[in-house]
């Protein structure tokens, strides 16, 4: 591009060596006419054809070369008869030739073209050219046997208004291809952030650019300034045309994005909302210590209220107090309950229990009588399930996994990938050498530069070796059937149909010199303003940092810029690390090889697999290689997938290690240990064997189910599944064989009908957990994320088959093991017995009297209490503070397990790269691009609207901290209508031939191909038709660009462009297709059917993103910004009301969740708290008390667990949201047991009760969920995988630690406080069968019976009977009793 830019400056100005004699005066000329080459230079682009030197008056321009003056140097047109000039109608040729290339780069600001031609007609063809220019140097020179003294060198004086004027004109002038300014390629080494309108234009007049015909030396003279000035020299202080103005020729303002003076004024950008503050601090602060204050006020009101209501109640019982009669028939005082008293809400509770409580009894006695026929039918029954394992479908592709189908990131994925193509697959290294020490290279054209460490020859040869072993693998691949390469499956965007190796995209340093060694070693001694230096690699590399796009070099290697496949390699693609554009100091190679990305489904997928496996086996072997003088990080597309895999594959034995301990423990705590002798009898191996199989036996048969009917799973469903069905499981297990172990069988009762009784006693506190959980679960389904989804469904089966299997298969198999116990048979040596009997009292182990004895009594005291509340209370606050501070989003190397390649991969991308990720703007059907309207809207040149499409993007990469684009968009609608531009080579027509009125290409002769495409507009706005945007499309996106020809379309635009041939938005188009059909392009009747409507997408850079919360913002920022390039488009005449922009990024469908997670994980987890709210109140008989504390307390449990997640940097996304669905469920078994426990108690006072469910069921909750869910969390702290030490050791520790603090210390003083009263139909129940006990007691007492005797006959009696409630408590004679003969305390 720089040469082509020297191109540009090829002037035919002609000055003389100035003579002793030479006056410089108005009217004279210092040359006139061509001479012809100049002798002095030699290698140059095109013939350097110098003019005469020839001091005389300037000539009157008549006719022919009036006009021609006219057309190119309009500026010094004075009328007809009063116009003079010192140029021939020759040398108004040649000028107007060179001024014709510089419009390839500059016609998008006309005023800007205006200015460049404005000098070089004044130095060129100004009547008054001896008073602004000075022949400093002439030659001989012989055209055609004739010689003659010719202009070589000269001095132009001009002045610095005009100077500066001129290049602010031009400073801004961007080349939409790449984003970067025209300027750059016009300032030699200084590019455009060193440019100055000095250095502009000295690079404009020397030779030593390969373009310039002759030497010319501009000196720029402040206005009034005379020293250095010859007399009679007048510096050129014409008037400049701005920017924003209009040309005299009729050429309209520059754009905004060429022009900042054109741009409208904007208000400063809005900046993101800052953090919300109350009071001059955090406001969530301040709403939680708000939020404390009167939870803790209300307390103590509602402490303050009990108390005085209770005194009054207090003296209304002493009132009613009666005489009664315990079991015994003691006189005791005791409040009577009247019918009247009890309510509709006490007649269910108690009907409901009891209807439950028999239903369950019936059906354990039957299991129990039956147990080896329901082990074969619940083993047929899983085993039909479990045979859908043999269509498993794991879901290991992220993108499915974690972006649901309609989704907005997935149907614009799906949209730009049916009509686009997908994403090429990326195959990357990063490579440093650190330690090594730079140096400053003098540069003859570019002056000192800095080169680091890195940038050495023996390096970028030592890269180019290792570039070269990559490109040149090879392997067998039986998908094809032969020995596959790089080529089968490379991105080969200038040759997609039959690539050779070398059409294969590879982006690395070494490609600026087309991976040429001869072309790394090349070099040559070079004079540049009279010093002779040698160039070399350095010089070329320099300038092709600066300038990848140019076909030539301006040094005299004369090497291309371009890469061996024929496009560019961009700076920020080849090298990081550096600052601003020090490319020569960056501290990192880029080395990256691009495979096309194929349907999975396609068998060169598994080609392009294989590659990549083959480039990692190279990569990893040369990193072991002593040798290397790199220190690398690299990356394949495959990675990702394959670590994720291989840290399952590791961590399975952690979870197989996990599940044994816990195992072990159910088998050892399920024991009765009452005597040494007796251990292998009293153990419970097998149950827990079977307990554990039972868990095992139903994640089988949802997995099956779920099979069987397409649902596939995943390796998160794998891992946690198992662990939460363990946890309910567990816990049911326990509370069943602990209340079995605590029962005492009575007289004349089977075993059967024990655990038939015992399991009525257990089943609908079980039931309540269960069904809460599942129907929690179920809802959770509803969910639009496919993991959360998935997981719901699959956890929601397990958990209910657990239940069923629990009430069937378990119950069997308690049973076989209670018939061997009863027998005294060994466990696992069933024929070997003991005779050692079983003790008569029931076992209550050494938890439950702990419990009962100490826990209870300290956790329920009367300041205890108090204190828990406010510590609880102060938790949930801090916890709802801390929740509205948690990170959102996973960062994908937590993915990854410690030690993988690809953390230092991330490592190196985060701080080497020095773009983003490219961002397309895609458009959808419904806008006409062909019409002027629609080309306006879109471009970005002279002539269109303020806020087109790319004008907005331009106007968004201005702020790059807020909006995260970094590279403004480029445009292929500006390119088009460069290509258009007849003043270059680009778009032409043969003249003559059978080709007559075709296309003809810029590589063919100007004899062949006179005629162009389109004429010079008379505004200087150039804009085809209709017809002529159809016809010619085409062939600018199969125009291959080159040195003639730099805007040519293929590659950069030709797969950016797609339509159909029926008029309408394209079908399906693949990458082959779509290749194919732009080769045909090259026909004009093809050309001709093409339609108007097209979807396209203009490709911008994100600035880089290093983490989930940026890529989330910069979606939703592109997506703001789409969303407005949409408003007015849809603005635009003939544009769908539907039309759409959309922005794709590759990363989109990964980080779109973070977006609405926060409302989603909220959604999910109310849909599964609902449950656990009204299967508590309908199966404790509409009791909404227990079930607001139920409620609230697990609303507790999960506000303090994502509390904890901020304070231990647990980022929240849909594997924690997993997590706190499972929270929910494991919640509800810490909470709903001990809630009906409390319910169900006949204790005189809250307190009493709460002591009561503690004490009983938080023995066996403690034991079945905290303790089984702890020895397995706390092994996977030794996994691998950073996912599973955070979100399932880390995450599930949190989640039992806090769900054991409220179940167990915060729930028992919550219910003394605030849990419903005692059933009062139980009371009369218990009061009305009290009665006729003693009835019964005192006929049999006038009979002489002992008391003793009175007593055995009471011991039959219900359970209910024997647990009466006494207002003063039970006599000192029974309370030993009571506490060993307990037997149901729910």
């Amino acid at each position: 591009m720089r040469l082509v830019a020297s191109l540009i400056i090829f002037l035919t100005c002609t000055t003389v060596q100035v003579l002793s004699q030479t006056e410089h005066q108005p009217g004279y000329c210092e040359f006139y006419e061509e001479c012809g080459r100049n002798p002095t230079v030699g290698g140059t682009l095109i013939p350097p054809i110098v003019p005469c030197r020839n001091y005389s008056q300037a000539r009157e321009l008549t006719g022919e070369h009036y006009r021609k003056l006219q057309q190119v140097c309009p500026m010094l047109d004075k009328g007809v008869g009063n116009t003079f000039a010192c140029c021939s109608i020759k040398q108004l040729s040649s000028l107007e030739m060179s001024l014709t290339l510089s419009k390839a780069l500059l016609v998008r600001c006309p005023s800007c073209a205006e200015n460049f031609a404005h000098l070089h007609c004044i130095n060129t063809c100004s009547p008054n050219q001896s008073q602004t220019v000075k022949v400093t140097k002439v030659a001989n020179v012989t055209h055609l046997g004739k010689t003659r003294e010719a202009v070589v060198a000269y001095q132009a004086y001009i002045s610095t208004t005009f100077a500066d004027a001129a290049f602010q004109s031009c400073q801004n002038v961007r080349i939409p291809a790449t984003g970067g300014f025209a300027i750059a390629t016009m300032c030699g080494r200084y590019g455009a952030k060193l440019c100055t309108p000095q250095r502009w234009y000295d690079f404009q007049g020397d030779t030593g650019n390969g373009l310039a015909p002759l030497d010319i030396d501009f000196r720029l003279i402040k206005p009034g300034e005379t020293e250095g000035v010859p007399k009679g020299m007048i510096p050129y202080n014409g008037r400049a045309l701005k920017c924003n103005e209009t040309t005299p020729s009729g050429g309209q303002a520059c754009s905004c994005q060429d022009c900042k003076g054109s741009c409208p004024v904007f208000p400063p950008p809005q900046l993101p909302p800052g953090p919300f503050r109350l009071l001059g601090t955090d406001g969530f602060l301040v709403i939680a210590i708000i939020l404390f204050c009167l939870l803790i006020f209300s307390f103590i009101f509602f402490l303050v209220v009990s108390y005085l209501v209770k005194m009054k109640n207090k003296q209304d019982e002493e009132k009613k107090k009666r005489k009664g009669k315990d079991q015994n028939c003691n006189n005791v005082s005791q409040r009577a309950i009247h019918p009247s008293e009890v309510t509709c809400a006490d007649k269910n509770s108690m009907a409901a229990q009891a209807f439950l409580s028999s239903l369950f009894q019936k059906w354990g006695t039957f299991m129990a009588t039956y147990p080896l026929m329901v082990l074969l039918v619940s083993a047929v029954v899983v085993a039909a399930f479990a045979t859908g394992l043999m269509f498993m479908e794991l879901t290991t592709d992220p993108v499915e996994l974690w972006s649901a189908p309609n989704s907005r990131a997935r149907q614009e994925k799906d949209f730009h990938d049916k009509h686009f193509g997908p994403f090429f697959r990326t195959n990357q290294l990063i490579l440093t050498a650190p330690g090594r020490k730079g140096h400053i290279y003098d540069s003859l054209l570019f002056g000192p530069q800095n080169f680091s460490g890195l940038v050495s020859k023996e390096l970028i040869i030592e890269m180019l070796h290792l570039q070269k072993k990559i490109q040149d693998i090879e392997f067998w691949s039986d998908d094809l059937n032969r020995t596959a390469s790089l080529k089968d499956v490379c991105f080969a965007p200038l040759n997609p149909n039959n690539p050779a190796l070398t059409d294969c995209a590879v982006n690395s340093l070494p490609q600026y010199f087309q991976n040429s060694l001869d072309n790394i070693n090349a070099k040559v001694n070079m004079t540049e303003l009279g010093e002779t230096k040698e160039v070399d690699w350095r010089d070329h590399l320099i300038y092709c940092l600066n300038s990848p796009l140019s076909f030539k070099d301006i040094t005299d290697l004369g090497l291309s810029c371009m890469a061996d496949y024929g496009g560019p390699v961009f700076p920020f693609l080849a090298v990081g690390g550096y600052q601003g554009d020090e490319y020569t100091n960056a501290e990192a190679f880029i080395l990256t090889f691009s495979l096309n990305n194929y349907p999975r489904t396609d068998v060169k997928y598994n080609v392009a697999m294989q590659w990549e496996k083959e480039f990692l086996k190279i990569v990893q072997d040369y990193q072991r290689n002593p040798t290397a003088n790199f220190t690398f990080a690299y990356m394949a597309e495959r990675s990702l997938e394959d670590e994720i895999n291989r840290t399952t594959a590791e961590d399975i034995p952690i979870f197989m290690i996990s599940y044994a301990v816990i195992f072990v423990y159910i088998a050892v705590a399920l024991g009765e240990y009452s005597s040494w002798r007796r251990i292998l009898v009293d153990s419970k191996f097998l149950v827990g064997l079977g307990g554990i199989m039972v868990v095992g036996c139903s994640v089988l048969a949802s997995m099956g189910f779920y099979f069987w009917i397409g649902i596939p799973s995943s390796l998160v469903i794998l891992q946690v599944v198992p662990f939460l069905v363990l946890a309910v499981g567990a816990d049911n297990i326990f509370i069943f064989v602990l209340e079995y172990q605590r029962d005492v069988r009575q007289p004349g009762e089977k075993r059967e009908q024990q655990i038939g009784r015992v399991l009525g006693n257990v089943a609908p506190s079980m039931l309540l957990c269960s069904l809460s959980e599942s129907v929690c679960f179920f809802l959770g389904a509803l969910s639009t994320m496919p993991a959360v989804k998935t997981f719901a469904l699959y956890a929601a089966l397990a958990v209910l088959m657990d239940f069923v299997l629990q009430m069937t298969a378990f119950v069997a198999l308690l049973s076989l093991d209670a018939r061997r116990q009863d027998k005294n048979r060994c466990e696992l040596l069933c024929c070997v017995t003991v005779k050692t009997q079983k003790p008569d009292k029931p076992n209550e182990g050494f938890l439950l009297p702990l419990m009962r004895n100490y826990y209870a009594p300290v956790l329920l005291n009367r300041y205890m209490r108090f204190i828990v509340m406010l510590v609880f209370l102060f938790m949930f606050s801090a916890s709802l503070y801390l929740m509205f501070n948690v990170t959102v989003g996973l960062d994908q190397e937590l993915a990854m397990p410690k030690g993988s390649y690809m953390l230092d991969y991330f490592q190196y991308l985060y701080k080497y790269l020095e773009v983003g990720v490219p961002v397309y703007f895609v458009t959808k059907r419904g806008f006409n691009f062909a019409t002027v309207e629609g080309m306006n809207g879109v471009c970005s040149s002279v002539g269109c609207d303020q806020y087109s499409m790319i004008q907005k993007i331009q106007y968004a990469a201005n702020h790059p901290e807020l909006s995260y684009i970094g590279i403004p968009a480029n445009s292929w609608v500006d390119d088009f209508i460069d290509w258009l531009n007849p003043g270059s080579r680009c778009c032409r027509l043969y003249s003559f031939g059978p080709n007559a009125g075709k296309f003809c290409s810029a590589d063919k002769s100007p004899l062949l191909c006179g005629r162009k495409c389109m004429a010079i507009p008379a505004d200087g706005v150039l804009r085809p038709t209709v017809e002529e945007f159809n016809r010619f499309l085409p062939n600018f996106l199969a125009n291959r660009p080159d040195l003639q020809c730099p805007k040519g379309g293929l590659g950069a635009y030709d797969t950016a462009v797609v339509r159909d041939d029926s008029g309408e938005i394209i079908g399906e188009t693949s990458q082959k297709s779509q290749s194919k059909r732009f080769s045909q392009r090259e026909t004009l009747y093809m050309a001709a059917l093409l339609s108007v409507h097209t979807a396209s997408r203009f490709m911008a850079y994100h600035t880089p993103l290093t983490n989930s919360q940026e890529f989330t913002a910069a979606l939703l920022r592109a997506r703001e910004l789409a969303a407005k390039i949409t408003e007015g488009m849809r603005k635009i005449e003939g544009t769908s009301p539907d039309f759409e922009v959309f922005p794709y990024t590759v990363t989109n469908v990964f980080y779109e969740q973070y977006l609405t997670i926060v409302p989603e994980g909220l959604f999910n987890i109310s849909l599964c708290l609902l449950p656990t709210f009204i299967v508590c109140c309908l199966l404790l008989g509409l009791d909404l008390r227990s079930g607001l504390l139920n409620l609230i307390t697990i609303i507790m449990i999960i506000v303090d667990t994502v509390g904890v997640m901020t304070l231990w940097g647990i980022h929240y996304n849909a594997v924690a949201l997993i997590n706190l669905v499972t929270a929910v469920g494991i919640s509800v078994e810490f909470v709903s047991h001990m809630t009906r426990s409390f319910a169900l108690s006949t204790k005189p006072t809250h307190v009493e009760r709460a002591k009561e469910a503690t004490a009983n069921m938080g023995s066996a909750v403690f034991a079945g969920v905290a303790m089984t869910n702890l020895p397995g969390i706390l092994v996977l702290a030794f996994a691998k995988a950073q996912l599973i030490q955070i979100f399932f050791f880390r995450l599930n520790l949190v989640i039992t630690l806090l769900g054991l603090a409220h179940g167990l210390i915060f729930l028992p003083v919550a219910l003394s406080y605030f849990g419903p009263g005692v059933n009062k139909a139980v009371l009369l129940q218990i009061q009305q069968a009290q009665a006729k006990t003693c009835q019964r007691l005192e006929l049999t007492s006038r009979d002489n019976m002992s008391y003793e005797d009175n007593e055995r006959k009471s011991e039959p009696h219900s359970n209910a009977t024997k647990a009466a409630v006494y207002t003063n408590g039970p006599p000192q004679s029974m309370k030993h009793e009571q506490e060993e003969v307990k037997n149901d305390r729910f």
